[in-house]
């Protein structure tokens, strides 16, 4: 039995024998991250019969004084009574490779929980227990994202649902954004490399507004070019003159005799003059609304992140996105859909969260984040003059 770096190839029959990872754990991810400039390694844990029973993706990056060590959403295990050497050795191979802090993100779930914070599962209390024996200092349970990391999940289950029987599993108000944004032709669609810039500017005029900051133009490039078919840069797009032609399509096709004649072509007229405005600012067409990038991985699809323009919003392009990528991951025959970060507050005050679950998921939550300093003295030190620099 023994811990060892293992080869990509290595690592990537493993990830086929696993019945559960996230794409962090992946070779796209790899790649990504090799691009970023990180030092990138597998690693893995053999048995007695030299058979790989846990593996998983390293990065490292230069700190003062060493490396910074970091395992994210892994490891990859079809043996879990190996876990307890795993990590051991891991403390061990850190040591040796002059790494002066060690970070652990563990992909397991924590404690499941349904849309409003009422638990729906136990706590898994033995996955913080086995790591602080092990030897490794929990954050703790924390709210909110932890240096940005997102360790509450909201997430729909997929399973059951074919492309057209998953909207009715959606709540009231999220079918009638979706019905809305159907009305005005917008359409979903991927894009390509060279339209990475227009994605971005979405994704930019969504941080300002909401007050994140957005990650530089090689970010986006890397990704793409890293992940290929394995995520999809999806936009909403509308055509102002092909909805105008639809809408008023609509208002000749109107029933006359109708008793809610008047009040449907109200409504489509309501629209017209939402469409012409719109035509009237901008010249150009086909117009970007909102965006979404979605990761694919075994089982998974994760809604990475996204974003829209402000002044669309009366046309819920966001919702109509989100149904398509959930689509998309159901002919992949994917078993979930990760929305990702929400705050784990449920006093009303969390705005994504309140998005999120118009499409009637659960949340899990992760157990959060486990260091380890294999040099603490220097470890300390290096903290103390940093402080005192500033």
């Amino acid at each position: 039995m023994a811990f060892c770096q293992i080869t990509k190839e290595e690592f990537l029959k493993h990830c086929e024998q696993v019945n559960e990872k996230s794409f962090f754990q992946s070779i796209e991810m790899a790649g990504l991250l090799s691009k970023r400039g990180y030092d990138v390694r597998y690693a893995g844990f053999k048995n007695s019969q030299s058979e790989i029973v846990i593996s998983t993706l390293l990065f490292c990056k230069k700190m003062a004084g060493g490396l910074y060590m970091e395992l994210n959403s892994g490891p990859l295990v079809t043996d879990d009574a190996y876990l307890e050497e795993f990590y051991q050795s891991l403390k061990n191979y850190a040591k040796r490779e002059g790494v002066l802090e060690l970070v652990i993100k563990p992909s397991q779930a924590y404690q499941l929980f349904d849309s409003v914070g009422n638990p729906i599962s136990e706590a898994d209390t033995q996955l913080i227990e086995k790591m602080v024996q092990v030897g490794f200092k929990h954050d703790g349970l924390q709210t909110g994202y932890p240096n940005g990391e997102p360790v509450w999940h909201y997430v729909k289950d997929l399973q059951g649902y074919s492309t057209t029987s998953l909207l009715q599993s959606y709540n009231k108000n999220s079918k009638r954004n979706i019905k809305n944004s159907e009305s005005y032709g917008i359409r979903i669609r991927s894009i390509n490399y060279k339209e990475l810039s227009a994605f971005k500017k979405i994704i930019e005029e969504t941080g300002a507004r909401q007050g994140f900051e957005d990650r530089d133009s090689g970010y986006y490039n890397s990704l793409f070019e890293s992940f290929g078919t394995q995520a999809d840069f999806l936009v909403a797009e509308l055509d102002p003159k092909a909805s105008l032609k639809q809408i008023e399509k609509e208002i000749e096709t109107s029933v006359r005799n109708s008793k809610q004649y008047a009040q449907q072509v109200q409504k489509l007229l309501k629209k017209q003059e939402v469409v012409q405005n719109i035509l009237n600012q901008t010249q150009t067409a086909p117009i970007f609304l909102a965006c979404a990038l979605i990761i694919y991985d075994v089982n998974e699809a994760t809604y990475l992140f996204g974003g829209s323009y402000s002044e669309f919003q009366n046309l819920s392009a966001p919702f109509l996105l989100q149904y398509e990528a959930m689509q998309r991951a159901i002919k992949r025959n994917l078993k979930r859909y990760n929305f990702l970060g929400i705050q784990g507050i449920f006093d009303s005050s969390d705005g994504v969260l309140r998005f999120k679950k118009n499409f009637n998921g659960y949340i899990l939550r992760k157990a959060g984040t486990f260091r380890y300093y294999p040099h603490p003295i220097k470890h300390k030190i290096i903290q103390i003059i940093k402080k005192i620099v500033k």
